[in-house]
């Protein structure tokens, strides 16, 4: 501070909380108090970073108005306080040891390799040429390499790395973008890559061997290479060889699901898919989700195989410094980063490596055990995965949104309208996540996946346990699902009797627009329409097409969708045909059913079951009205996988374009929506599928509309939130949005969970915490 010794010397304590801790925050501080010549030091401790500084009162008002405007990219001031405090006489600015408390901070996710990086990992003449591992205060893991707060090395799975004296250097030279880094490494102190064959032996390949070349050798040549990644395997092929696209699908027991695809930058989609600019802005993002883009007409054919039937295909850029080698390998090796604009050839299938639906392989040897009977070689390093985190996945356009919310944007916070109690909720049983509270935040757990097996179970557990342990929150309430034999829900009463915490029941659909509320930070009365596969109602049936209102704990329900039935039960929603002939039962019309259903060798035992009210329990799922549709246009009798004849039908109706809406509805005085007129069109229907399928969503968007509209204006609403997985098509939720907007209503989606269960934990949390304030 000698040239502004003369001045008055004021001091200040100045907190600031977010996402500061391992995102470059420190360095940013002390430079920033170099430049105003102050005096004093900055840490990190659980509430996030401490500063004292000392100097001139209009310095240090500089100093805090700079570091709300200048912070580093990947941090996110949450707060920040200063309070005047008796000058010290500290001699210099210093960075002070981290102390370890009771947390109130937060750890910020994984992000792609940052430029400053690339032109390392591209540059012969740099010691970091080719390192798999280069990383900085900018950018790479964070999330699935932390074991504790706050954010230091020895909390991290590269604590075994002991640094040489090089990175040593940098990470303690507060001028240096590396300045405690905790992932920093080089070729000389940092993992190492090596490459398995089949069998899990280290091939060598002879003398010099890189693994990178190899990898690439055996995926030019056909084969499925498991690479180890953030926050689990991804299995790979070549996504232009039909054969190997095949051997995945087969060994993977992936019939028709659509694969992911990784490209090498935006000039390598030609061909593949189009990227408006808000896409593209998606799929460069340090982020680096999956980001559904429209397929290109050419790719069904030069792509077969990877999303046959679609209109959608997921894309994603490299996010690791080991995609960025593969993609420079092609390249030929060549020196700088003028290449990285250039497009490639190269187009791989990166799909999760989670055989059978299980959760993501994270383990080295559990690799080998997993994926013995899928993966041809192996590229893996040393660097353990500390958090299992599967991809995100968002849909790319003017309003993205979030399919699936993992790696990237887990744990990011979510700043909910009031503080309470800690809450842990489990979510449902599909697409499950956690949520932790901790204040007035909600952390979401990454995409845990569908609990039909003891493994995902496991992992549910975990995610709540590491998320618990994380923040160092003890939950006093416990939420989840309203359906008893969940295993979420038996994992909830568990939790809850080992901790002595209540436990707070939530139905599905309260949970689906409680979390559009949290989202928006809405506490008074909200209009809500859920749309789904299925939920349990209060009333113990199966719900899925409600319209809602929700304030807190309360919930009421003011209309929905008729019912129908679902010969042979759960079956019904794998087979699309049995809820057509449902339809068609109602309509009178059973005897069609052999006939049209023909290929269907249990046509004729579905009648029966119609006919006795046997095994036919009704529903009133949006989701089993797009199923009935599918089948009755002769889209899908049968789904392949979770929303397959849904998600054809949007394809169709988008192909064709806009179409009027029928006046096939009725509403009933108890709001009952009744379809069935428009699914009798349908039955007759002699057009072509495309056009069908448009008059379906055209139809059931105006239907829904006149619901909520109706509601609206009796009960004097004029906002509504569109949630649960139906709005995860896009057709029906631009179509909603127009409607109810051009009539006056504010609406409201998912922007930062998902629409789809990926969000129940969250919207579970939010009415946990309204116990006891309503």
């Amino acid at each position: 501070m000698s040239g502004a010794s003369h001045l008055r010397v004021d001091a200040r304590h100045i907190r600031v909380g977010g996402i500061v801790q391992g995102v470059g925050f420190r360095p940013f501080v002390w430079r920033l108090a170099h430049e105003l010549e102050l005096c004093g030091w900055v840490r990190n401790d659980s509430a996030g970073v401490e500063i004292t500084a000392e100097g001139p009162a209009a310095r240090l008002e500089e100093l805090v108005a700079r570091i709300a405007s200048d912070a580093p990219p990947l941090a996110r001031i949450d707060s920040i306080t200063a309070r005047e405090v008796c000058p010290a006489g500290h001699a210099g600015f210093a960075i002070a040891a981290s102390v370890a408390s009771r947390c109130a901070t937060a750890i910020g996710p994984d992000t792609a390799t940052c430029p400053a990086c690339l032109a390392e990992l591209f540059d012969p003449r740099n010691r970091r040429w080719r390192h798999a591992f280069v990383t900085c205060t900018h950018c790479g893991p964070r999330y699935t390499i932390a074991t504790g707060l706050p954010y230091d090395r020895s909390r991290t799975s590269m604590a075994p790395f002991a640094m040489c004296a090089d990175c040593a250097r940098e990470y303690q030279d507060p001028a240096d973008r590396r300045f405690h880094a905790e992932p920093i490494a080089c070729p000389n102190c940092g993992p190492r890559l090596r490459f398995l064959g089949r069998d899990g032996v280290d091939t060598g390949g002879g003398p010099g061997a890189d693994p990178i070349a190899q990898t690439l050798q055996r995926l030019r040549a056909g084969e499925i290479v498991a690479i180890k990644g953030l926050g689990g395997y991804h299995l790979a092929c070549d996504a232009r060889n039909p054969r190997a696209v095949a051997a995945l699908r087969e060994r993977k027991a992936r019939e028709a699901k659509p694969f992911a695809l990784m490209v090498a930058n935006r000039a390598s989609l030609g061909g593949i898919a189009r990227a408006d600019a808000a896409a593209g802005r998606d799929l460069e993002s340090a982020e680096r989700p999956i980001v559904l883009l429209p397929k290109d007409p050419a790719a069904e054919a030069t792509l077969a195989g990877i999303a046959d039937g679609l209109d959608h295909v997921g894309v994603m850029l490299p996010t690791t410094p080991i995609h960025w080698l593969l993609f420079h390998e092609a390249a030929g090796r060549p020196p700088g980063t003028a290449w990285l604009a250039a497009p490639s050839r190269e187009v791989w299938v990166m799909t999760s490596a989670n055989p059978g639906g299980e959760p993501l392989v994270t383990g080295d040897e559990e690799a080998l055990r997993r994926l013995g009977g899928i993966a041809d070689a192996y590229l893996q390093h040393d660097r353990a995965i500390a958090v299992r985190c599967d991809d995100s996945v968002r849909v790319g356009g003017d309003a993205p949104r979030f399919l699936r919310r993992a790696r990237g944007y887990t744990p990011q916070a979510i700043r909910l309208p009031a503080a309470g109690p800690p809450v842990l909720a489990f979510g449902a049983g599909m697409k499950s996540t956690v949520c932790v509270t901790r204040g007035d935040e909600a952390f979401l757990s990454q995409h845990v996946g569908d609990l039909d097996d003891a493994a995902t179970v496991a992992f549910l557990e975990e995610c709540a346990q590491h998320l618990c342990a994380l923040l160092e929150v003890e939950p006093q309430r416990i939420a989840h699902d309203l359906h008893p034999d969940f295993p979420s829900t038996r994992l909830a009463w568990r939790f809850a009797a080992e901790r002595g915490a209540s436990t707070v029941a939530v139905a599905h659909h309260h949970a689906h627009v409680a979390a559009v509320a949290a989202e928006h930070r809405r506490t008074g009365p909200l209009l809500g329409l859920a749309l789904d596969g299925v939920g349990l109602g209060p009333d113990g049936e199966a719900w899925g097409g409600e319209l809602l209102e929700v304030t807190g704990t309360t919930c009421r329900r003011l209309g929905h969708l008729a019912t129908l039935p679902l010969p042979g039960g759960d079956r019904a929603a794998r087979e699309p045909w049995r809820v057509a002939a449902g339809a068609l039962h109602r309509l009178g019309r059973g005897a069609e059913i052999p006939m049209r259903f023909a290929r269907q060798s249990a046509a004729r035992g579905v009648v029966e079951l119609l006919e006795r009210d046997l095994r036919c329990p009704a529903t009133s799922s949006a989701g089993r009205w797009f199923d009935a549709a599918a089948a009755l246009l002769g889209v899908a009798e049968t789904a392949r996988y979770e929303a397959e004849p849904a998600m054809r039908l949007e394809a169709l109706a988008r192909r064709h374009g806009a179409v009027p809406a029928a006046a096939s509805w009725r509403i009933d005085p108890c709001g009952r929506l009744d379809l069935l007129p428009l699914l009798e069109t349908l039955a007759d229907w002699r057009g072509t599928p495309e056009h069908g399928a448009a008059l379906f969503h055209a139809t059931l968007a105006a239907a829904l509309c006149a619901l909520a509209l109706d509601a609206a204006a009796a009960h004097h609403r004029d906002a509504i939130a569109l949630c649960g997985g139906c709005l995860c098509n896009g057709l029906l939720r631009d179509a909603l949005s127009t409607g109810l907007s051009a009539a006056g209503m504010q609406v409201l989606h998912a922007q930062r969970a998902p629409p789809n269960d990926g969000a129940i934990s969250l919207g579970q949390a939010w009415v946990a915490l309204a116990t006891g304030r309503n």
